[in-house]
């Protein structure tokens, strides 16, 4: 193999697992916003709050990493449970403006909270794959980049299995296509949409314990929900196999730019993209076309 293709494979390998995070918080995303329709800014935020208590469990209480793991998503999923059920259920009825900024003020309200207990400082903790790598002829790739693949592509499955085999699935589907329609056929939707808010924050939280290793345990991780909000758009708003691929693609973008393209191009790559869809494509590559007349 070449070194030029050895370098082309390594960069879309390592576009795939840093686009399988963003495919991940992109697909937290279209949960809620087909339960509620209302697009969780704080999704980002209950990531990042995710890192730094899977810090604290891991670092701070010597608790091992798979424990400390399963603790963090127990407490990721009742905090946006309670997000819903506490807080925006009280604006039920109200313009979906009105639920994004409330969604905005949680964000910092979370943001603020993290830097008063933790500190502004960015650390790391350990994983089981910490410095671990495997050689495969000229490539080398880290052994936490397959686990975020490995681990990305489970939790998807997982997620596809239980939406269409399950009926509990089937009901929160039901749910997210017409409310009172769910309700009239006996399915309690505000138990259903807090669950999805729930499966949400566990998503949220593993994609903080996977990213943090590579990013750093810091309150500026938040950001990775514009970028799955970029992704989102790429991919088609509203769909979930979109979210999935315009976080892939998004990822390799990145990658890619950041060696053939100018310095500065690799962070900006993400909002460049979100601008020349919304121009040229608004649906995305796998989002139904809606429009209006006037």
């Amino acid at each position: 193999m070449s070194e030029g293709s050895s370098q082309l494979i390594q960069l879309a390998l390592n576009g795939i697992a840093i686009g399988s995070i963003y495919a991940l918080v992109a697909l937290g995303l279209v949960l809620t916003y087909k339960a509620t329709e209302v697009l969780n800014f704080a999704h980002g935020d209950v990531l990042m709050a995710s890192s730094f208590v899977g810090w604290g469990l891991i670092v701070g209480l010597g608790w091992p990493f798979w424990l400390a793991t399963l603790g963090t998503v127990l407490l990721a999923s009742a905090l946006s449970w309670l997000i819903d059920a506490r807080v925006m259920r009280l604006i039920v009825g109200q313009p979906q403006f009105a639920g994004v900024m409330l969604t905005i003020a949680i964000a910092f309200m979370l943001r603020g909270l993290v830097s008063m207990f933790f500190g502004p400082d960015s650390r790391t903790y350990p994983t089981p794959w910490t410095g671990q790598k495997t050689q495969v002829g000229t490539l080398v790739i880290n052994d936490l980049s397959l686990v975020i693949v490995g681990a990305s592509l489970v939790i998807t499955l997982l997620l596809f299995w239980f939406l269409k085999k399950t009926q509990l699935g089937t009901s929160i589907q039901a749910a997210s296509q017409n409310q009172l329609a769910a309700y009239l056929s006996g399915i309690r939707v505000k138990r259903i949409t807090s669950m999805v808010w729930g499966i949400s924050g566990g998503i949220a939280a593993i994609c903080g314990l996977l990213l943090a290793p590579i990013a750093l345990v810091d309150i500026g991780l938040w950001i990775v929900v514009l970028k799955a909000l970029a992704a989102l758009v790429l991919g088609g708003f509203g769909s979930v196999p979109g979210a999935i691929l315009g976080g892939l693609l998004l990822g390799i973008i990145e990658q890619f730019s950041g060696v053939y393209l100018p310095d500065g191009f690799k962070d900006a790559m993400a909002y460049l993209v979100l601008i020349g869809v919304l121009i040229l494509w608004p649906h995305g590559l796998l989002g139904e076309a809606h429009g209006r007349r006037v």
